[in-house]
This record gives C-alpha cells, structure tokens and sequence, in this order.
C-alpha cells in the first residue's frame, strides 16, 4: 500500500493481521501467513509453548513477524492481567490483544470487565489492543481508557457471516481517533474489502483463511481485497441512486 499503517508507535505496511489457530498443519499456515502479507501475527498466550521447544509458534515466528499475544479464553479481568504479564515477560512485547469473553455461546466481550482491563493494562505499560463489541460508546470509553486501537467484532468469531452491522462499523471508524481493526466474522474476500470500505484501518482474522478449502490462495485474496478496500476508501465511492444516471451524453443521439 502507498500510506503507512502507525499502530501502537509502529510503521506497518500491511492493514492485514491474521491468526495461527486451526490450519490443518503448521506448514499451510506458515505459507498462508507469507501469502497474506502480514506483519503482525497472533496467537492465545495459552497455545504457545513458552520452553521454545520443538517447533513451537516462538521458533518458527519470533523474528519474521511481530507476535501478538491475545487472553482467549479470559474470563475476568484478573486471569487476562495474569495471561498479559505472562506474555510480556515470555516473548518481550508490551503488546497484548485484550479477550475478556462474557457469554461463551457467543464469545461476545464482557464490556464492563473489557473497559476495566484496558484501564488496568495501560496503566502496567502495555499496548492494549482489546477486541470488542461493534457498539461507539464502548469503543469511545475503550479509546478514553487509553487503548492503541478498538477491535470491534463484524459478527460472531468464527461464524463467517461478514459485517452483520456496517452502519455501526462505519460510525465507530468515523468517530474514533484511534485505529478502528475490524475483528472476526470475516468470511470470505468481499467482507474484508468492505471493512476497509467502511473506514477500517486494518482487518484482523484467522478462520477464513485456516478453514478455506485452499488456505493459501484465501490469505493471498485477503491482502488483496485489504489492499482494494483501503483504495476505494482513498478514492470514495459514487452516491447511491434510486434512478438510473445514464454515463453517456443524451445530446446527439441519431433521430434526436
């Protein structure tokens, strides 16, 4: 892309950041993550062997990609400030993607505990990156709390239903002063092209790429729909018409 993604004080060429949870193997995910472009890669704190042992996420990741660690399956904000102090002091990042997961049905965030977390976790030195609900106020106190960026969810995680509310993204991303990342639900293509059309600043995912039929060739649509999204951002779509508007001059037409 020709405009620089700043996130957390870091300069990034690439709006995309994708997971390693749920590839068939470890080698279609490394290929899928270097076909997506990605800079930045995350991964549970609770996945990770922290010995480095073997082939663990560390050995095959550290020092190609910038780690972020997330709390998934945090629950209060006692265990995410636990799992964060973990991850900073084993992979020496200050960055921590915030889960604090109130309804284990839905996986939809814990808001109250979300917002307490933020504040706690910024006031220890870290970079919160925490993943919520696609509600302005929310992402507002989140952004008020000190978070780096708000990570609204576009539907469910892992659902692939896409942007159930693009009014509600677009609102936040016009709203916020911080980096909106649209974060899970993302299915196919078109929905993260879209996201990026709405005013997103980048698009976090994981499942569908790690569950397409062809995770590579998923990952490199991916960068490629992030890419023409944040284009078609920059360039501004057309207004919408009830009426045809015809492109073509009326004047001189044959029998006029």
């Amino acid at each position: 892309m020709s405009d620089s993604f700043i996130l957390g004080g870091v300069s990034l060429t690439s709006r995309l950041l994708i997971g390693t949870a749920g590839y068939p193997n470890q080698q279609t995910m490394l290929d899928s993550i270097e076909a997506s472009g990605a800079e930045i890669v995350t991964a549970s704190i609770r996945r990770i062997s922290l010995d480095s042992y073997g082939e663990s996420l560390i050995d095959v990741l550290d020092g190609r990609y910038r780690l972020l660690p997330n709390t998934a399956g945090c629950a209060t904000v006692k265990d995410a400030l636990l799992t964060a102090e973990l991850a900073r002091e084993a992979l020496d990042t200050n960055w921590i993607k915030l889960e604090i997961i109130g309804d284990r049905e839905t996986l939809y965030p814990d808001v109250e505990q979300l917002i307490q977390g933020t504040n706690e976790l910024v006031k220890a030195g870290f970079t919160v990156l925490p993943y919520c609900n696609d509600d302005l106020v929310t992402c507002l106190k989140l952004a008020d709390a000190g978070a780096a960026a708000v990570m609204p969810l576009g539907s469910p995680i892992g659902s692939g239903r896409g942007i159930a509310n693009p009014f509600a993204i677009e609102l936040i991303c016009n709203r916020l002063a911080v980096p909106v990342i649209l974060d899970a639900g993302i299915g196919t293509a078109s929905d993260a092209a879209l996201a990026m059309e709405l005013g997103c600043s980048a698009v976090l995912l994981n499942t569908a790429v790690a569950k397409a039929r062809d995770p590579r060739r998923m990952a490199a649509a991916m960068k490629a729909a992030v890419e023409a999204g944040r284009l078609a951002h920059g360039a501004g779509r057309i207004p919408k018409r009830s009426h045809a508007d015809p492109s073509s001059p009326q004047l001189g037409l044959i029998g006029s």
